[in-house]
């Protein structure tokens, strides 16, 4: 085996490995939930609450976690991190009754962001500077990949065998990926964490806290429209029941293309190309709401939506892991926190509005609005970076420090 591609690509594959693992228990949640609510005789919003309790798992646990393991070093606190999961699942497979299974659910929650925090610092140290992005994007399509694939098959394996059958195929995947990682994660990427201190102080970077406010808008904006995406294309673009499914695999499939995107478009010009994905974000929602009474002009809008809209991921990982570079672990999990928080947040709103008797229509205008919202906290945190590059300059001049500026932004003096 090439010495580059089993210290490199190897490892980076069993990154993708586990987060594919990760994404679908996530997700896998959403399409099983009517087996586990007529298994464990609740209602099908009491089935729902798994996933909201899931997101709250993730915005509290995860910062918790990586400060815990911040004295660890990074291989071992993956392959802890990886067992945390893997007991969870095993728990969810095993739950007696609803409340035990909330219980299984957050404690799987709390590797997510923790794993995606730390595993896409390694995944950056992987390779070559100028391919940090990729790598990251890489990491990040085992997301997508479990909704194109994980999340079906899942379904289909709890619909045929029983819900608790997924959990346990889910748990299965978990050990796999906890054997590659201990078996082929390289030992230079092993060093010790931060210290506690050093990883709070770095959240006095007032660009960084701003990064991690566009996350939240990021994902509030996406949240907004995914959540409700099968009753939309149901109800309003009229496709039947197989062509709602169709339509999930298209919308996973350009997931796929805008995280392969957005880890190349970050690695040639990473603030520009988040802002211009934020303004196509509120054109394309703008078009879907205009045309989401075709079925045909709807998918196309869908599609394109899916695509600008994931590319902006691996590129805000990118740009927060860049900006809190003094404590990238803490700085890269905070990120995964946010992005939860702004699901949470976009699904709350869109079923306010629609509480509040509007139509589905109205849900791409609400994430058109977030994503214009997002793109104006993007100026100002561009805004805040150049004055702390400005001072650290200033630093640099008078002897004080001597540093380089921080991911491609110019510093104009």
């Amino acid at each position: 085996m090439n010495k580059h591609w089993r210290t490199t690509y190897l490892p980076l594959l069993i990154l993708t490995f586990a987060a594919f693992g990760i994404g679908t228990s996530e997700f896998v949640i959403v399409g099983l939930s009517p087996e586990i609510a007529k298994s464990l005789s609740v209602s099908v919003s009491a089935a729902g609450f798994l996933v909201t309790a899931y997101a709250l798992g993730v915005t509290v646990g995860s910062p918790l976690v990586v400060i815990a393991a911040s004295r660890m070093k990074r291989k071992q606190a993956l392959i802890g991190l990886i067992g945390i999961f893997i007991v969870g699942n095993l728990a969810c497979a095993l739950a007696p009754g609803y409340e035990m299974l909330v219980v299984a659910r957050v404690i799987t929650a709390l590797c997510h962001g923790a794993f995606f925090g730390i595993g896409s610092v390694v995944a950056a140290e992987l390779v070559e500077p100028k391919r940090r992005a990729r790598a990251i994007a890489m990491m990040f399509s085992g997301i997508t990949l479990a909704n194109v694939a994980g999340v079906p098959l899942g379904t289909a394996l709890g619909q045929f065998a029983g819900w608790r059958a997924t959990f346990w195929a889910v748990t299965a995947i978990g050990i796999l990926a906890a054997l590659g990682l201990a078996l082929f994660l390289p030992s230079r990427l092993d060093q010790q964490q931060t210290s506690f201190t050093r990883e709070f102080a770095a959240l006095k970077n007032r660009s960084l806290l701003l990064a991690l406010g566009v996350s939240v808008l990021a994902a509030a904006s996406f949240f907004s429209v995914l959540t409700y995406i099968a009753p939309i294309l149901q109800s309003e673009a009229g496709l039947s029941t197989h062509g709602v499914t169709l339509g999930l695999l298209l919308l996973g499939v350009a997931f796929t293309v805008g995280s392969v995107l957005g880890g190349k478009l970050a690695d040639w010009r990473l603030v520009p190309s988040v802002n211009v994905l934020f303004l196509l974000v509120a054109v394309v929602q703008t078009v879907f709401a205009l045309t989401m009474h075709s079925a045909v002009a709807s998918m196309c809008a869908a599609f394109v939506w899916g695509v600008v809209a994931f590319a902006k991921f691996p590129a805000l990982q990118t740009l927060v892991v860049n900006r809190g570079s003094e404590a990238p672990n803490l700085a890269s999990t905070l990120n995964l926190s946010a992005f939860n928080l702004g699901n949470a947040t976009g699904a709350w709103l869109g079923g306010a509005a629609l509480a509040a008797g509007k139509p589905l229509t109205f849900l791409p205008v609400i994430a058109a609005v977030i994503a214009l919202c997002g793109f104006a906290l993007m100026l100002a945190s561009g805004a805040a970076e150049g004055r702390r590059q400005l001072a650290r300059v200033g630093r640099v001049e008078s002897g004080a420090v001597r540093t380089e500026a921080a991911d491609g932004e110019p510093c104009n003096t």
